[in-house]
Formats: structure tokens, C-alpha cells, sequence
């Protein structure tokens, strides 16, 4: 059998990569030897093993050297990356390498470039001169560009367990459960966004219509308020049931007081995007007087800046919709930078759009009141991400409310 020898370094005990590295090497045909292995006495002290694995052909080597380097895993010899010219526009080379979120470096001739932005399923391409490496989408990529193929001299870091302290995204993550104990849950939480905003990091929210369907809009509009929501990414949806409601107090055309359909009240809807069309777009129509409540309002009167993401579901839109969707990812892309977490509830198309932006790093909350939709959010990361299955009413009625108990 061939063989290579790799090193990994870190917490790689209690953030159970050294595990998850054996596990790879046995279920994809190979076999390891480790020749030696040093393990830290506490949890600040980093851990270090060498391992010989070993494959039944090059190809099977090279392919499970592949998948033990997004663990983190370091060859011994140290290589260049190999590059290939992008064959046409829009087009990556043949074996072109796929980045994940997490923090990758290149090794180019004596030295590492590290990857900017950490952002999943691009291609990487190297800019020799300037010494920079980009991951670039495909509609990125321009004819002869110069872009990773394989996998020789890519080193990836994966994310790892705090060894400060204990925070709600590490103990509950990986645990999606309807009985899960939702007020501790939220408290916790209530403490990490505390904890951001103290040490400036912002705060992403990803909402869907139902956070007005189900009467939360004045929850979300006081988190806001409170300076705990930095930026807001949604739909057309979400921005006219908000404007519905704060114009006609209806949202689908029914009175969210009293909870009954109000006469013509399925005309709201368009009116409201009619009234915003007609003022040239939700900023104008707030500095006009138009708008004068609701969550958009809230966000332009406290500066919190939002992208409207379009589909082809949406009527109208409103004027400030992005209907290209790729000039909606790269808006979208544009103004992530310093994000550390992020909010996600009552949109399932719309969170999953966003979490393939965001790097490993940024803490995700993904709440929805179908189990299926958080598991399928939360699976993203196994120490970042925590799932809550409960209606968004009295999450973020109890979010908002411990927050203003602990100021």
C-alpha cells in the first residue's frame, strides 16, 4: 500500500478531530499507523499527532488526503499549489479544488496565502503577482485566470472548541429536539448576543414573513431598538407584510389584533406595495412620513442596513428589491464582513442561501417551527450552530425580554 504522513495540530482531542480523522481513514478503505501522538495536560494546551495512512492505490491516497485536510489535516512534505488556467469565462479547469467556510491557506513556492473570504464551494484563484487568493463563484471566473487544482498545498483549519469557556453554541449544538428546554436555551443566547454587541461584533438576522404572520414584528422591531440587530437580510415577502401591517394593520389581509379577515382586506397586500412603489422605495417613503412604523421603518430610523433578496414568487417588488439573484448574493456577500452571528428563523430557502456565505466562524441560531427545517440548518456545523423547533412569537417575545431584564 502507498503512504503519506500527516500531522495534525490543535484541540484536536475535545473538538473530536483526531476521531473524526481516524473514522475517515477506516470507512474510505485505508489504514493508519500513528508514530506519535502528544496530548495537552488542560484544555488551553494544544494537542499534536503524526499519522502514516496509508491507501490501496494512488488514486484512493490522494482522494482521502483530500478529505482529511478539510480536518485540518497537514501533509509533512510541503508543496506548492498546482494551478490551471480557467478554460473559458464562467468555467474552472478540470479538478479544480472546492473550498468549505472554514480558514484555508495555499502554499505558494516559500510561503502560505491565506484564502479570502472564507466561502464554501468556489473554486480558489491565484493572483501570483499581487500574491493573493480569492474564492471566486463561478460567475466570477474569467478566461485564463490561474485556479487550484488538487489538493498539494492546501492547508485548512478547522473551527474548534472554545477553550476560554462553555457558550450556548457549544453545549447545545448538533441537538434539534422539540423538547428541548427552550427558556434556558434563550437565556443563553440572550448572553451571547449581550456578548457580541459587546465586543463589536454585529449581528446578522435572517427573517421570513412569518415573523409578521405570527405577531413577533413588534419583538423583532425592539431588538432593533435596542441596537442588537446590525443588519437584516429577507425577502419582499417579509418588507410588504411588515408595511401591510403597519399601513392597514392587516397582514394576508387579516387584522393581526383580532385575528379576523378584514373586509377588501386581501387588497392590503398590493396597496402596500403599491404605496411604496409609489414613494420610490422604503427609505423614501420613511424620510416622507408614509411609513411611520413596522420593521423596515424600525431598521431605517436606527440605521440597521437590509438586503431584499427577490424570487419569483414576489409581487410587485418593491423598488428596493434585488430581482438578479446573483446581484443579491453579492450584495449580500458585500456586507457580511465582521458578522459573528447570526439569527435565522421562518425562512428555509432564504437561511440556507445565506448560511452558504457565512464562514465557519460565525455562530449560527436557526429557529423554525417545523423540526425539519432546523435540522437541516443546524446540521452546517457541528460546534457553531444550534437548531430551536418553537413558534418565533414567543422566542423572540422571551429573547427581547431577557435582554431588557439584564441591562
Amino acid at each position: 500500500m502507498l503512504s503519506e504522513t500527516i500531522e495534525l495540530r490543535g484541540h484536536i482531542i475535545d473538538s473530536l478531530i483526531l476521531p473524526k480523522v481516524l473514522d475517515e481513514i477506516i470507512t474510505h478503505g485505508g489504514s493508519f499507523k500513528i508514530t506519535e501522538i502528544k496530548i495537552g495536560e488542560n484544555r488551553a494546551d494544544q494537542s499534536f499527532a503524526r499519522i502514516e495512512v496509508r491507501g490501496p492505490s494512488a488514486a484512493a491516497l490522494d482522494d482521502l488526503i483530500l478529505r482529511l485536510r478539510q480536518h485540518g489535516a497537514e501533509v509533512v512534505e510541503k508543496k506548492s499549489v498546482q494551478l490551471a488556467a480557467a478554460p473559458a469565462d464562467g468555467v474552472f479547469p478540470q479538478e479544480f479544488y472546492t473550498t468549505t467556510n472554514q480558514q484555508t491557506f495555499v502554499r505558494l513556492d516559500d510561503g502560505e496565502i491565506e484564502v479570502q473570504p472564507a466561502l464554501m464551494d468556489c473554486a480558489i484563484v491565484v493572483d501570483r503577482t499581487a500574491r493573493k487568493a480569492t474564492a471566486t463563484k463561478f460567475c466570477g471566473v474569467k478566461k485564463g485566470m490561474e485556479i487550484v487544482v488538487g489538493h498539494k498545498g492546501i492547508r485548512v483549519i478547522p473551527q474548534q472548541r472554545s477553550i476560554s469557556r462553555k457558550d450556548a453554541f457549544e453545549f447545545m449544538a448538533g441537538n434539534v429536539s422539540i423538547e428541548k428546554p427552550k427558556s434556558v436555551v434563550i437565556r443563553e443566547i440572550a448572553r451571547e448576543f449581550k456578548r457580541a454587541r459587546e465586543e463589536k461584533g454585529k449581528i446578522l438576522v435572517v427573517a421570513g414573513p412569518a415573523v409578521v404572520h405570527t405577531g413577533a414584528a413588534e419583538h423583532l422591531e425592539k431588538l432593533i431598538e435596542q441596537g442588537y440587530v446590525n443588519l437584516l437580510f429577507t425577502g419582499n415577502g417579509l418588507a410588504v407584510h411588515d408595511i401591510e401591517n403597519a399601513l392597514y394593520g392587516t397582514s394576508l389581509g387579516v387584522q393581526l389584533e383580532e385575528g379576523e379577515v378584514a373586509e377588501k382586506g386581501r387588497e392590503n397586500y398590493m396597496r402596500a406595495i403599491n404605496v411604496i412603489r409609489g414613494a420610490g422605495g422604503i427609505r423614501a417613503a420613511v424620510a416622507s412620513g408614509l411609513l411611520t412604523s413596522g420593521i423596515m421603518y424600525t431598521c431605517v430610523k436606527h440605521g440597521v442596513d437590509f438586503v431584499l433578496a427577490g424570487s419569483i414568487r414576489d409581487d410587485g417588488p418593491l423598488p428596493d428589491v434585488i430581482t438578479d439573484a446573483l446581484n443579491a448574493q453579492e450584495a449580500m456577500q458585500a456586507k457580511i464582513g465582521g458578522v459573528t452571528i447570526a439569527l435565522m428563523m421562518g425562512t428555509m430557502l432564504h437561511s440556507i442561501a445565506v448560511a452558504n456565505l457565512l464562514p465557519a466562524t460565525v455562530k449560527m441560531l436557526c429557529v423554525d417551527i417545523n423540526p425539519g427545517v432546523v435540522a437541516k440548518l443546524a446540521d452546517r456545523g457541528t460546534f457553531q450552530a444550534v437548531g430551536l423547533v418553537t413558534d418565533l412569537e414567543p422566542f423572540l417575545r422571551e429573547l427581547a425580554g431577557c435582554i431588557e431584564s439584564d441591562r
